[in-house]
């Protein structure tokens, strides 16, 4: 079995900075594209950010410019760092991963738990 686990959620004032982590755990052959997520109280979840396996990286309006998304093939690990942080960016931040775990096998979408950010002063 998979499992994805992030951290680094937290308090942060406005105008702050984090860095999530979601690491990959568990049988893995490959890790394909790899995305956070994000969904505030009341509101529908939202895509912020991709990256494939080659590196290449989108971002929603939202966080364009001041936000990173990167990964570590090695250790199977996906990091979303934001910058200039907004109270709108209080949400529960997920992390999803598409594996395959074995050579042969079929690529399954996984997701994490979700760590909470909240941004106030």
């Amino acid at each position: 079995q998979v499992q994805l686990v992030e951290s680094g959620g937290g308090l942060v004032q406005p105008g702050g900075s984090l860095t999530l982590s979601c690491a990959a755990t568990g049988s893995i052959y490959s890790i394909y594209g790899m995305r956070w997520y994000r969904q505030a109280p009341g509101k529908q979840r939202e895509l912020v950010a991709t990256i494939n396996s080659e590196g290449t990286t989108t971002y929603a309006d939202s966080v364009k410019g001041r936000s990173t998304i990167s990964r570590d093939n090695a250790k199977n690990t996906v990091y979303l760092q934001i910058n200039s942080l907004k109270p709108e960016d209080t949400a529960v931040y997920y992390c999803n991963a598409d594996v395959r775990q074995t050579r042969l096998g079929t690529t399954l979408t996984y997701w994490g738990q979700g760590t909470q950010v909240t941004v106030s002063s």
